[in-house]
């Protein structure tokens, strides 16, 4: 068990997503950035879609009561094993009673927490990922147990490190595909699409990031049709919507732009205040 001793920002569990109910109107789920968090289990031996715990900006504080090996990967929260700072990218023998904190953000936005063979946490819909409605709980609160499988087998290399292109962590272009309605713009609008330096929002969350600027819209709503994440969504106001993987699975507004995946990865190790620009790839 790994008991929460102190909660964070905003932590979960996550895992790559829950996948064939969205026609009932279940959002994917997942890692927001699945990169980092395949990166964490892979460095583990683990399997791709282990769950892992997604960890926001501020982490949390946890108490392992088994021994076990841990990976960090993803956004450095300055991570300290018994009050020691830890290296990212790591493989690291974690001992009973041993406890895990976070201190300062030095960059990214999302860290991901893999442990050996998964986080095994309530199991809903073929998935692990917490989602409001879902799952019994949509975060963690302090006082969680979460269940994890005790391992005591040696190391091989407890120093081995993954080699992260800090590149994965600058936001500045977003790659993204011309989406179905992006022909009803106006050649000034797509003009004004791509060369403006978009700031993202306060607003922002797992289920989209939104900008503080504004492009004009002149195009009729549509037919409620689908959306997945990475879908850039033009408001009646103006306002842009970049749907993230919490997002809805339909939606009414004009479906202006597709975001790549690789991007979406990118724009979740985001915060608020960050600019970037969208560059068309098709």
């Amino acid at each position: 068990m790994v008991e929460v001793l102190k909660t964070g920002f905003y932590d979960t569990v996550q895992d790559i997503g829950r996948f064939g109910v969205q026609e009932y109107g279940v959002p994917c789920s997942g890692a927001m950035d699945l990169y980092s968090a395949k990166v964490a289990n892979t460095a583990l031996g683990n399997s791709i879609t282990e769950a892992v715990l997604e960890i926001m900006i501020i982490g949390p504080k946890l108490k392992f009561q088994c021994t076990t090996e841990i990976v960090l990967s993803g956004a450095d929260l300055s991570p300290k094993l018994n009050s020691k700072p830890i290296k990212m990218n790591t493989r690291i023998r974690v001992l009973k009673n041993d406890e895990l904190s976070f201190g300062l953000r030095n960059y990214g936005c999302r860290a991901y927490l893999a442990v050996k063979g998964g986080f095994q946490t309530e199991f809903v819909m073929n998935s692990y990922s917490m989602y409001k409605t879902i799952t019994k709980n949509s975060k963690l609160k302090k006082g969680d147990q979460l269940s994890i499988f005790e391992n005591n087998d040696s190391i091989g290399n407890a120093f081995a490190s993954l080699r992260i292109d800090n590149k994965h962590f600058n936001v500045n272009v977003l790659d993204v595909f011309k989406g179905i309605e992006f022909g009803r713009l106006s050649c000034l609008e797509q003009q004004v699409l791509f060369s403006t330096e978009f700031t993202i929002s306060k607003d922002s969350n797992r289920m989209a990031y939104q900008v503080n600027e504004t492009v004009d819209n002149k195009i009729e709503p549509i037919i409620t049709s689908l959306v997945l994440p990475g879908t850039v969504q033009l408001t009646p106001s103006g306002k842009l919507l970049i749907l993230m993987r919490d997002c809805q699975t339909t939606g009414g507004y004009p479906r202006i732009l597709q975001v790549s995946e690789e991007s979406i990865n990118r724009l979740s190790q985001s915060v608020f205040g960050e600019k970037f620009r969208f560059k068309c790839i098709d």
